[in-house]
């Protein structure tokens, strides 16, 4: 097979072992896996979840949910504040499914309230120190008067307390994401605490992927929902989540120009590609992907010293590389790259190819007025 541009490969054996080894995980603390699709978002990848025995699923969208729904997902938690504005499509899809949705307002939770057709779960969007959004955990006056909305009628079911602690993504050590865990879970059980008399059925759902590939103490976390460890990628595997032979998948792309006097290659991939996301290394060098080494026709190893994605633009990219890298790559050599943040790369692509050989398509979102 001739690869003529940038192309997203997929190692399925990696990836399928990283589930396995998430649910195993979750298995061994009692608590559920739901895992978060937006980071492969394809059906097909979605079934090696099912041949494993997971039956739960998180999207990021509401046309996520419908893609998934169609592929015969019927338990869905879109985690992500709802959107008002779909709420027509949010009925049709609330008749077919067992949906699940997040909020955090009393005005979100009334409009719901009025606007509803088939009963839907509802959890309370807790920001337990990420910051992004979400209730105060320690706020319990207003969640409380948020509940008494969502209990006011027959369609709404209150299911629990969500967070996700995503500033693990910028911890510098697996010690680092440790301590966020331990205060994020703290904040997650004191609400539990405080509500489960009167809601007795309610779960803490927690979701991110650094938290759930170090931490060992998953005490009160009915539902846990990582997404990215699936594939993982350069930026897991320098907090820690990760070795870097976990990284199911890289980006194939082609040598186009070479200038040594800079100690530079130029390939065809850019910040289109694989996105802007970028970390700083130990050697406070800023990089936007590493390079690894090409084991086998389609297949790679583990990153080469001293070679990195140093610059992007819109379609180019500038690898540093040592003299005698350089010297051994001709143009029209095909270099592949791990990304820094598997989620965004993939988005970016569109579509995978095994290595094997296998095409497997993914979900695109089509905006709409």
């Amino acid at each position: 097979m001739q690869i003529k541009g940038p192309t997203l490969f997929i190692n399925p054996e990696t990836a399928k072992k990283n589930i396995l080894k998430m649910l195993t995980k979750a298995r061994k603390h009692q608590a559920h896996l739901r895992p978060h699709f937006k980071t492969h978002q394809s059906a097909e990848i979605a079934e090696w979840f099912k041949e494993e025995g997971v039956t739960k699923c998180a999207v990021s969208s509401v046309q996520m949910a419908q893609y998934f729904a169609n592929a015969g997902w019927n338990d869905i938690t879109i985690a992500f504040p709802f959107n008002i504005l779909e709420i027509e499509a949010v009925n049709k899809l609330a008749e077919k499914i067992d949906l699940n949705l997040c909020i955090e307002s009393k005005e979100v939770a009334s409009f719901l309230l009025k606007n509803i057709n088939s009963k839907v779960g509802v959890f309370l969007k807790i920001d337990a120190g990420y910051h992004r959004t979400g209730l105060d955990a320690s706020n319990y006056d207003l969640i409380e008067e948020i509940l008494k909305v969502i209990t006011n009628g027959n369609k709404l079911s209150f299911k629990g307390f969500l967070q996700h602690a995503g500033h693990t993504y910028q911890a510098k050590s697996k010690a680092e994401v440790e301590e966020i865990h331990q205060y994020t879970s703290s904040q997650m059980r004191k609400l539990k605490a405080h509500f489960i008399n009167e809601y007795p059925d309610l779960i803490i759902s927690n979701g991110d992927t650094p938290t759930c590939s170090i931490c060992q103490d998953f005490e009160e976390v009915d539902e846990i929902r990582p997404g990215n460890f699936v594939f993982y990628d350069v930026m897991q595997a320098n907090i820690g989540s990760c070795s870097y032979e976990d990284i199911a998948v890289a980006l194939a792309c082609p040598v186009v120009a070479k200038h040594p006097e800079r100690n530079e290659i130029i390939i065809y991939g850019g910040a289109i590609h694989f996105s802007k996301d970028s970390i700083i290394d130990a050697t406070e060098q800023k990089i936007f992907g590493l390079v690894a080494s090409n084991e086998k026709q389609n297949k790679w190893g583990t990153p080469i010293d001293g070679v990195y994605l140093k610059k992007l633009s819109q379609e180019h990219g500038t690898i540093h590389a040592p003299q005698q890298f350089i010297d051994e790559v001709k143009i029209g050599d095909i270099l592949y790259c791990l990304p820094i943040h598997s989620c965004l790369t993939t988005n970016l692509m569109s579509a995978y190819l095994t290595t094997e050989g296998k095409h497997i398509s993914m979900f695109r979102y089509n905006a709409g007025i």
